[in-house]
C-alpha cells in the first residue's frame, strides 16, 4: 500500500499539531521533514537535524535551493533567523543531552507497547539506525509518522516487533493515514480517525489490540 502526496501531508499536517513554540524538534526522514511546511507563522520553532542544522525552515521554493545547505535526509531546506550549523559531533550531543524536546520519526513497525523498529540490517532497506536509537532515548517526546501497512499490507503496527528494535518503550504517539494512537501504559488508545477511514477499517489493519477514546476525533480531508 503506497501513499499519495495528499496522504503524506495531512500526516505532517497533523504532526505539526504537536509542536508548541520554544521547542526544540528533530525531524526524521521522509514524511517528518514535511512537517515545517504546516507550521503556522506565529509558532517560534528550532527544527534540528542531525548533520549539523539548529533553526531548519521549510523547503525552499523551486529553483531557489542552497546546494550547501540541507537536512538529514540530503533533500534542500533553508534556515531560519537565529538558526546556526555545527558538526555531527555537537549535533549528536545535543540529542544525548536531552535538549531536543520532540522528535517525529519514521518506522517500519510500532509495538503496542511503544517498541520502535525503524532500522534493519545492512543492505535491506537503511544501511543502520542512524540517529534514531538517541533520539528514541533521549528525546522528551518520540512520534512516528508511517503507513499504517507495508508494502505487502501486513500491519506496522503490531503487539510485538519482528524486525529488529531501535529502542524499547519509547513512542508516544502513533500517525498513520489511517488514525492516530496515543501509547498509553494499558495499551494503544485510538483517539482520531482519517476520512473517510472508520473504525472497522482500522481493526482489520492492526496488528494488535487497542482501547477505544470515548470521543474520537474525526479529521476530515
Amino acid at each position: 500500500m503506497g501513499m499519495g502526496v495528499d496522504s503524506r501531508n495531512r500526516m505532517a499536517r497533523r504532526a505539526a499539531e504537536e509542536i508548541d513554540s520554544g521547542m526544540v524538534v528533530n525531524l526524521g526522514i521522509g514524511i517528518p521533514s514535511l512537517v515545517p511546511n504546516h507550521l503556522p507563522k506565529d509558532k517560534i520553532v528550532m527544527f534540528h537535524a542531525e548533520n549539523g542544522i539548529t533553526g531548519m525552515g521549510p523547503s525552499p521554493e523551486k529553483g531557489y535551493e542552497d546546494e550547501n545547505l540541507c537536512n538529514a535526509g540530503g533533500f534542500p531546506v533553508t534556515l531560519t533567523i537565529g538558526g546556526s550549523y555545527c558538526d555531527s559531533t555537537i549535533s549528536f550531543g545535543i540529542i544525548r543531552r536531552g535538549r531536543v524536546d520532540l522528535t517525529i520519526l519514521g518506522s517500519l513497525q510500532v509495538s503496542e507497547k511503544g517498541d520502535l523498529a525503524n532500522w534493519i540490517v545492512p543492505g535491506k532497506k537503511v544501511p543502520g539506525m542512524g540517529g534514531a536509537m538517541e533520539l528514541a532515548q533521549k528525546a522528551r517526546k518520540v512520534i512516528v509518522v508511517m503507513n499504517h501497512c507495508d508494502r505487502a499490507g501486513k500491519p506496522k503496527i503490531v503487539s510485538t516487533c519482528t524486525l529488529p528494535l531501535t529502542s524499547s518503550n519509547c513512542v508516544d504517539l502513533i500517525i498513520t493515514d489511517l488514525a492516530v494512537f496515543k501509547v498509553t501504559p494499558s495499551g494503544l488508545q485510538l483517539t482520531e480517525l482519517f476520512a473517510p477511514y472508520d473504525l472497522n477499517a482500522v481493526l482489520q489493519k492492526t496488528g494488535c489490540e487497542f482501547i477505544e477514546c470515548r470521543e474520537i476525533r474525526r479529521i476530515p480531508y
